[in-house]
């Protein structure tokens, strides 16, 4: 994330409205909004094609799931933005699918099964409000080195889940797939490299369609849209009744609790970016409030967690657009999209290489962010934050390394230990909580909750 500015957004003059809460003439608006939504969209797109090629969704469920996840991006967006109650941060936020949650979601679904998955994502978003009185102590269980090590690990789980979309579920790939895949990552990486602004947040998107263009053209993948046309609602419940199973959905069950400390960040920054005071007590739960609800939405269309976006934070520094009614603008841009279904039918004939080509390039960026976070923990040789470190990552590598090494353990300890996310952060936490200096744990008993790690 972008560092906070040298020097805070001029204070709004005496009697004039705040700039978050300023209106925006329409013909301003319809752009501002439009380049929020190309700022993020590659996200909910790359996500569903994630979602349906592991899953082997067919296309026109893979549309009704695309269709689902840019409605819910859009009501997320005008919720946030507008605030309903205490629902809602009332900041110019857009959502979309987290990626660490949606790899956790999958990785329940293949263990599981897609049911199980969905009802994870409905017990991890109720806990996230249920434990919104306790906000201040549970953040703390959180500090940067523990959310390294859990970032870090869901990113290397979900760099061999992205691999399989390429070889396919015996891990063995035909050529073309391997060099479709390859392309897709040169043509990411070179939109990332040649763009500016905001069309370098559209790389992942952009190396999709030129993939997708190569496939046609030299015949390494067909592109298969799905059929139908018109304006339609996505499908309730696509993947069944959802079951509830406390332990299979413990690694979802764990990462909700570790987004209160993304969410206070976040929340920090974009008051800070709007010229608002950061009042953490106050907004942080209310930005959670409706993360939790548009989440527990998104668990009854298919979808994991949604989240807060960081990128849309980026667009208000770039263009110093403070006004909360533009990411407003965004979410009813969002809804139309969604609505749409020839939008999302089309995306649906995506080749499932170049699915997994871009799912490779998002998820790596996920483990480099994982380490970043390390790299802003306390890890000299005079603290215990390199044992911690050491001991947690060891402990989220070896159900990776070595897949059988609690197969003869019971059920609820194969469950815990074969998970690498929740085995990896639970070390962490503890380890976090018991060699933390007693003077220390003292003087933490109070005071205002941290930043974003």
């Amino acid at each position: 994330m972008t560092t906070a500015p040298a020097t805070p957004p001029a204070a709004a003059p005496a009697g004039a409205p705040d700039p978050v809460d300023a209106p925006v003439p329409l013909r301003r608006l319809a752009p501002l909004a439009a380049q929020h939504v190309l700022a993020m969209i590659a996200a909910p797109v790359s996500t569903v094609f994630l979602v349906s090629g592991t899953l082997r969704m067919p296309p026109g469920a893979t549309s009704s799931l695309l269709s689902a996840v840019l409605l819910l991006c859009g009501a997320g967006a005008l919720l946030q933005s507008l605030g309903v109650g205490r629902i809602g941060g009332r900041l110019p936020f857009v959502m979309l699918p987290g990626g660490a949650a949606t790899a956790l979601f999958l990785q329940i679904a293949q263990e599981h099964g897609a049911p199980t998955a969905t009802g994870a994502v409905l017990l991890a978003a109720g806990l996230l409000l249920a434990v919104l009185p306790l906000y201040t102590r549970v953040v703390r269980l959180f500090p940067p080195l523990v959310m390294g090590v859990t970032v870090l690990l869901i990113g290397i789980a979900m760099i061999r889940v992205a691999a399989r979309l390429v070889t396919g579920p015996d891990g063995t790939g035909e050529p073309r797939a391997v060099i479709l895949a390859g392309l897709t990552v040169a043509a990411t990486t070179a939109a990332y490299v040649l763009l500016r602004g905001v069309w370098r947040q559209t790389s992942v998107l952009l190396g999709m369609a030129a993939g997708t263009v190569v496939a046609v053209v030299t015949g390494l993948g067909a592109f298969t849209p799905a059929a139908g046309g018109g304006f339609a609602l996505p499908a309730l419940l696509p993947f069944g009744t959802p079951r509830f199973d406390v332990l299979a959905a413990l690694p979802l069950l764990v990462f909700s609790l570790t987004t209160l400390a993304e969410i206070t960040g976040q929340t920090v920054l974009n008051s800070e970016t709007v010229g608002r005071r950061p009042e953490p007590a106050r907004d942080v739960p209310r930005v959670a409030r409706a993360d939790a609800l548009v989440s527990l939405a998104g668990g009854l269309f298919g979808t994991s967690l949604m989240v807060t976006s960081a990128e849309n934070i980026g667009i208000g520094r770039l263009t110093g657009v403070r006004s909360r009614f533009v990411t407003a603008g965004s979410g009813v841009l969002l809804v139309a999209l969604g609505l749409a279904t020839p939008v999302s039918r089309t995306l649906a004939g995506i080749p499932e290489a170049v699915v997994g080509g871009s799912a490779l390039v998002v998820y790596a960026v996920i483990a480099v962010l994982g380490v970043d976070m390390l790299r802003r923990a306390d890890l000299s040789a005079t603290g215990h934050g390199t044992l911690t470190a050491a001991l947690a990552l060891t402990a989220g590598l070896l159900p990776l390394l070595a897949p059988g090494l609690y197969t003869g353990f019971p059920t609820w300890a194969r469950t815990i230990l074969g998970s690498g996310v929740v085995a990896g952060t639970l070390t962490a936490v503890a380890l976090t909580v018991l060699l933390r200096p007693r003077g220390r744990r003292d003087a933490e008993g109070g005071g205002d909750p941290p930043g974003r790690p």
